[in-house]
């Protein structure tokens, strides 16, 4: 048995929270001193996750032991669940690094307790520039329903999030496929036109990726993809809110068009997460990659083309709050509950008789700090 003093990041109340065979057996009002403790709120859950430390998901080289290095580098920053997400490449390289990552969550119970769903951000996605991203162009291809059941059979059926553009001809049928086989079809680097949105929302697309990135740097004032998802009721949507990817206008008014309800956070965090400013050559196949002493990573020698993420979902928790207007509640559960509803991952609210899945955190100047990590009942991160 465990007890830690926290107060609830919905009401401030002050509980000693006491963890016990894996859940919460109880929660003890304390009288005085709330404010003197940490938040407490459901653990944190990463949809998008490249890499970490050094390491990509997308790597030839990858091997259980990296797969278990990151997935447990997830606990350091509050996260208790998270989806290994595989990038636009070759089909072999697809197939090794899935089956690898699903091999290792079957194998491995500590892989297993904190991921248990995959995401496949392409290849079937614009191959124009801006819209494709950091993405390599001669590996985008149209969607292909063979190759995908291939794919997800070496993933033994764990791919839940398919990240796509709806621009091709046979993609309203293959999206209904998709869909209909148990995963969740979102949006994103797309360049696709108003007709080919909607149409690929009637047949069951339901989220759109890191809405706002992965774009033109230039489009038509309206219509555009851009409005068409923000204002595409049955659309929910990620957002990148690092403080790099999105300005802060961009973030409070899709928040506020799309409600709180139907907005997740997601941190998008390559193998440069985790790592010291400085250029590295990247595991995935883009060549050299530099992260700035502000946690941008860019391609060398410039401060503005974007190379992909590498700070962690909590500082999208205080910018959210920030440029949104949020209270951390809300924030939080951007990163949290929102997003385990969209896996259907079982994260209960902070209750009586709850599984243990939780994040001890403090907010200091501006700075999400993760006080403990509590993943099925085991406090597996306390900082020094």
């Amino acid at each position: 048995m465990t007890s830690i003093k926290a107060r609830h990041y919905g009401t401030g109340t002050g509980y000693e929270v006491t963890l016990r065979d894996g859940e919460i057996s109880a929660l003890s009002y304390l009288f005085a001193g709330g404010a003197d403790h940490p938040f407490v709120a459901p653990g944190l859950v990463d949809l998008q996750v490249n890499g970490y430390g050094g390491h990509e998901f997308n790597n030839p080289q990858l091997t259980p032991q990296i797969v278990r290095e990151i997935a447990l580098s997830m606990d350091r920053d509050g996260v208790v669940e998270f989806c290994p997400t595989f990038t636009t490449a070759d089909h072999e390289l697809l197939k090794h690094s899935i089956s690898i990552v699903a091999e290792t969550i079957d194998t491995d119970p500590e892989v297993a307790r904190r991921c248990q769903t995959l995401h496949l951000e392409g290849p079937y996605i614009s191959d124009a520039d801006g819209p494709r991203g950091a993405h390599p162009r001669e590996h985008v291809r149209p969607p292909c329903w063979e190759e995908f059941q291939k794919l997800q059979k070496v993933a033994n059926g764990r791919i839940r999030i398919l990240t796509m553009s709806p621009e091709y001809e046979n993609s309203p049928e293959f999206i209904r496929k998709v869909v209909d086989s148990g995963v969740v079809v979102a949006i994103g680097h797309t360049s696709a036109n108003s007709d080919q949105i909607k149409a690929a929302v009637d047949s069951g697309a339901s989220m759109s990726t890191h809405l706002g990135n992965g774009a033109h740097g230039t489009i038509r004032r309206h219509p555009n993809y851009l409005w068409d998802q923000i204002a595409e009721d049955r659309l929910a949507c990620s957002l990148i809110a690092d403080g790099h990817h999105l300005p802060a206008s961009v973030v409070k008014t899709i928040v506020r068009a799309k409600t709180v309800e139907r907005c997740v956070l997601v941190s998008d965090i390559t193998g440069m997460g985790g790592m010291p400013p400085g250029v590295y050559e990247s595991t995935a196949g883009l060549g050299k990659v530099e992260v700035l002493e502000d946690g941008r990573l860019v391609v060398p020698g410039q401060r503005q083309l974007l190379a992909g993420a590498a700070l962690p979902i909590g500082v999208g928790i205080v910018k959210a709050m920030e440029y949104a207007e949020l209270s951390v509640e809300s924030a939080v559960n951007m990163a949290s509950l929102g997003p385990a509803r969209i896996i259907e991952y079982s994260l209960p609210k902070l209750e009586v008789g709850a599984k243990a899945d939780l994040v001890f955190f403090n907010i200091v100047d501006g700075q999400f700090e993760v006080v403990a990590t509590v993943n099925a009942g085991d406090i597996v991160y306390l900082p020094d």
